[in-house]
């Protein structure tokens, strides 16, 4: 299939020095309350790319569920493909893409597990089938059928039917600190604007622009 001819143009106005605001993480909220306004479908998702030992990059979608000046955290199984990298190389880059805004932002930083009690906060606050599907997801490890895994559920959520399901150990959050964010605005053929926000020893943070 020969996609050559397909191409979108990008109308909005461009992005200037003058418009950001110097901290990276308050320019973050304004732009992903943009894509809260504009009710997007699932704004916090992001793709997360991670490296392990053995140098393959893997990718994938997970939801951002809080972040302040610290970091971005997500929250997975702690034996998946995912932590496994995590273990073996603690860098991570992140991308929330928001084409109907015609945004993209970039987050590069190291990455780490969160503490046992945030991740027990969140866990209490998910729904109960979420808290079951985190007892019964043996995450990326190969299984035989979907009915298999039906079955699972059927079972944990017999055993919990009268009572809390108990917080599994193997589950919780993780934090991306960063190190450097880009902001991404598309721009008029091809000539989209791009801002590096780069963290400095001092924790400021230096802002430059990037050819598109």
């Amino acid at each position: 299939m020969d996609l050559t001819a397909l191409r979108g143009k990008y109308t909005t106005k461009g992005l200037n020095e003058e418009d950001l605001e110097q901290n990276p993480f308050k320019q973050f909220e304004i732009w992903f309350n943009d894509a809260l306004n504009e009710k997007l479908c699932e704004p916090n998702a992001m793709s997360l790319a991670t490296v392990g030992k053995d140098m393959m990059p893997s990718i994938r979608t997970v939801l951002l569920k809080t972040f302040d000046e610290k970091g971005f955290v997500f929250f997975t199984n702690y034996k998946s493909k995912k932590s496994k990298q995590i273990e073996e190389n603690p860098k991570a880059a992140t991308l929330f893409t928001w084409l109907e805004l015609e945004r993209q932002i970039k987050i590069e930083g190291t990455i780490e597990k969160i503490s046992t009690k945030d991740s027990l906060k969140y866990f209490l606050s998910r729904p109960k089938g979420s808290q079951l599907g985190a007892w019964v997801s043996h995450q990326s490890e190969v299984i035989s059928s979907r009915s298999l895994l039906e079955q699972k559920f059927d079972e944990m959520k017999n055993k919990f039917a009268k009572g809390e399901v108990p917080f599994p150990s193997f589950w919780g959050g993780y934090i991306i600190k960063p190190i450097q964010i880009e902001f991404w605005q598309g721009g008029k053929d091809r000539l989209h604007d791009r801002f590096l926000y780069t963290k400095q020893e001092n924790n400021t943070w230096e802002i430059s622009r990037l050819a598109p």
